[in-house]
């Protein structure tokens, strides 16, 4: 997979990597990068204004290394004018489990009745305790999708169909319930659990509305201010908001192996198959081939798009009616159709590197038998490091007390350590060989 084999290629050859130095103010004016000053090519900027204009779209907005480069509203929408997330609201309670999990409130592995009790499905009692909170993340719970109300998360309504963990299904009315325990096991109403841990901290201001498959409605800059949030894996500033590098990791990869582009609620590039919502089928390559192959996405229905593109340290932003291409829930071949636009703005791939250097760490003993130790004349501020091996599959994150890593379980062959700082921004690199 291409998006994997990046970090192999970044690691090997020594260039620099995206890194966002820049958050806005809570209260105030969001700083803007000149598109010019990127190198970008400014010309093409009008057919892909005329095209989401034409596809009635609402706002849209490009973030590089937290800033905005691009800004356009369309018709009568404004900069404060506000829309719904629809389904992209998904991958914002995929955030918010991730939080209360970290508050040791619930754990995704406990089954769903630990938090709603017996009965809240039509299975039986063995049935049922085998569905767990991360088989509600993965689309994965077994439970029929195929209802005349396709928001209902009513006991009625969930009946089963396999056994969980074994078949995937787009089912937003199983989804739901997550609002459900969060609002049950913190005795809060879920406005104001995601206003007192991710909006006030961020800034992020909305409505959320129980109704109709749960809606997210906000402006477009706030919108683009939780995607930034996720492009710096949930770190604001110097407020580390999810702590746990371990689930963010699980919710922007691969999950089950149904459909190999879903995530904990978040839609994945890069992969050789995908699965859409509706069709119970694996289709071949990537979701939106001609995005980056290392993005992933919050998508809801007609549109509503959050991209994060950590290679180019580029966030972009969707919102609006219906563009009028026959996709309902989700729209990847829409937003394609809008990269095949941006990239050719983003006509220098220089452009979208970030100007900080990654250093070279050395690693010792090397080979390696069953432990490291590197060196750090540098004081590099080392808070994390990631190990990959020679496919660029994320084996381990650990959080280093000393400069010593054990390797003992690593299979023989080559290996990638990613060294980074205490706002997940890479700070360091080093290739060791396991024997």
């Amino acid at each position: 997979m291409k998006s994997l084999l990046l970090i192999i290629c970044i690691a090997w050859t020594h260039i620099t990597f995206g890194q966002t130095s820049y958050f806005p103010p809570i209260n105030g004016t969001w700083e803007t990068t000149d598109p010019n000053s990127l190198g970008w090519c400014m010309d093409e900027l009008q057919p892909l204004y005329q095209y989401l204009d034409t596809t009635n779209s609402k706002g849209f907005i490009v973030l590089k290394d937290g800033k905005i480069v691009l800004e356009k509203y369309f018709g009568n929408f404004t900069q404060d004018s506000s829309w719904y997330w629809a389904s992209a609201g998904k991958s914002l309670t995929a955030f918010a489990i991730g939080i209360a999990q970290q508050k040791g409130l619930l754990s995704i592995d406990n089954p769903v009745s630990n938090y709603l009790g017996d009965g809240w499905t039509s299975c039986t009692k063995a049935q049922e305790e085998k569905i767990t909170v991360r088989h509600l993340l993965m689309m994965s719970s077994g439970l029929d999708d195929n209802t005349s109300n396709p928001f209902c998360n009513e006991p009625s309504c969930l009946t089963y169909k396999a056994e969980p963990g074994t078949r995937w299904a787009y089912n937003t009315g199983v989804y739901s319930l997550l609002i459900k325990i969060i609002e049950k096991i913190t005795g809060q109403d879920y406005n104001l659990f995601i206003s007192k841990n991710i909006g006030i901290p961020t800034g992020m201001k909305g409505l959320w509305i129980s109704a109709q498959g749960e809606l997210y409605i906000t402006k477009v800059q706030t919108m683009a201010r939780f995607g930034l949030l996720i492009l710096n894996h949930g770190v604001w500033a110097n407020n580390d908001i999810l702590q746990d590098s371990n689930y963010f990791q699980a919710m922007v990869n691969t999950s089950q192996p149904m459909n190999q582009a879903y995530g904990f609620l978040w839609w994945l590039n890069g992969k050789q198959t995908f699965m859409v919502p509706g069709l119970p089928i694996q289709l071949p390559g990537s979701l939106v081939p001609n995005a980056p192959q290392d993005a992933y996405f919050a998508m809801g229905k007609y549109g509503q798009i959050i991209c994060i593109v950590p290679s180019q340290n580029l966030v972009v932003i969707r919102m609006g009616d219906d563009p009028g291409n026959n996709e309902q829930l989700v729209s990847p071949i829409y937003l394609d159709k809008i990269f095949t636009y941006l990239n050719k703005i983003i006509c220098n791939p220089a452009s979208v590197q970030s100007s900080k250097k990654v250093e070279s760490v050395v690693i010792y003993p090397n080979p390696v038998i069953n432990s490291i130790i590197w060196a750090n004349p540098n004081n590099l501020s080392i808070k994390t490091i990631e190990f990959y091996n020679a496919h660029g599959q994320l084996l381990q994150t650990i959080q280093p007390k000393r400069q010593f890593a054990d390797v003992s379980s690593f299979k023989p062959g080559t290996y990638i350590a990613l060294f980074k700082d205490q706002n997940h921004v890479l700070i360091g690199q080093s290739q060791f060989i396991k024997i």
